[in-house]
């Protein structure tokens, strides 16, 4: 825990497996091994995750029960991260003090979603990445990827997300079969006729 005048914070990571010790040493973190042993003892929790079958609505009416009551979330992952609803009746109930973040599900988000007009919200549109040095980056890459493309030359592994149907390159290592984003029946309502 680091403590400068009256403020307090506990830098705490979730993933399937924790970091070397040194690393945790080095950047004062506290591991857990599971979202509910974290989320019991922070004040704010922030999602920073790919979103795939294992992460669809992790938080829920059920997780979110055991949140520090009066906690924060920030989401600038996905929005399919978190339940839609249960996030609005956690924020009324008082369960969370404040929702943020840049990530809707449907996206874009309806007129009539609920996040909208939960209390304690700051909602923005999806930003993320989009200095003019991201920007330059992207243009790189994609150009790099279609070159090679067209030249019939191998993509480079950290560009790779899916090849012949599989997944491949950094996509393999990032994300899992399944369709987490390919709609639902829940996104289904939103759609314009």
């Amino acid at each position: 825990m680091l403590k400068t005048d009256s403020v307090f914070a506990l830098y705490a990571y979730v993933r399937s497996a924790g970091l070397y010790s040194a690393v945790e040493q080095e950047l004062n973190l506290t591991y857990h091994s599971s979202l509910e042993s974290l989320t019991k003892v922070c004040g704010v929790v922030t999602l920073n995750c790919p979103l795939h079958p294992e992460t669809e609505h992790m938080l829920n009416e059920q997780t979110l029960k055991n949140f520090k009551r009066g906690a924060y979330l920030i989401n600038t992952a996905r929005g399919k991260l978190c339940n839609r609803d249960a996030i609005v009746d956690a924020l009324e109930s008082g369960q969370l003090a404040g929702y943020a973040g840049d990530v809707w599900f449907p996206q874009p988000a309806p007129n009539d979603h609920p996040w909208r007009t939960m209390p304690n919200h700051g909602m923005t549109p999806h930003i993320s990445g989009t200095s003019l040095s991201a920007q330059t980056r992207y243009a790189a890459g994609t150009r790099e990827i279609l070159e090679c493309y067209f030249e019939g030359r191998p993509i480079r592994d950290e560009y790779l997300i899916v090849q012949g149907g599989q997944l491949a390159g950094v996509g393999a290592h990032s994300y899992s079969k399944g369709n987490a984003t390919g709609g639902s029946e829940e996104a289904a309502q939103f759609k314009k006729d």
